[in-house]
């Protein structure tokens, strides 16, 4: 099995300060769901922002080709590497990773 250090989302609130936002698309969902103690919430904001993030992934899908999103591309997949952790760990979702 495959473990991920559930550190990767206990951030402080410097780092989820409006100024650390680059994609405000998203990120402001995402920082919700970071710090929501209460599982069943949790669960809502977890829901909420994969939807926000689908979303901008598509719009980043219909914009220029000659436009370089490599950098919110990746802060994406960061991201969704991290809601998956915290559903396995605070919302004892299966691991699918697991080999």
């Amino acid at each position: 099995m495959t473990t991920h250090p559930v550190a990767t989302y206990a951030m402080t609130q410097q780092d989820s300060s409006p100024s650390n936002l680059r994609y405000l698309a998203w990120q402001r969902e995402y920082e919700a769901s970071l710090h929501e103690p209460d599982p069943k919430k949790l669960l809502e904001r977890v829901h909420a922002v994969e939807a926000v993030i689908f979303n901008r992934l598509q719009e980043l899908a219909q914009t220029s080709e000659n436009t370089d999103h490599k950098a919110e591309e990746q802060a994406i997949a960061e991201a969704l590497r991290t809601l998956r952790v915290l559903k396995r760990d605070k919302l004892q979702f299966p691991d699918w990773e697991t080999k």
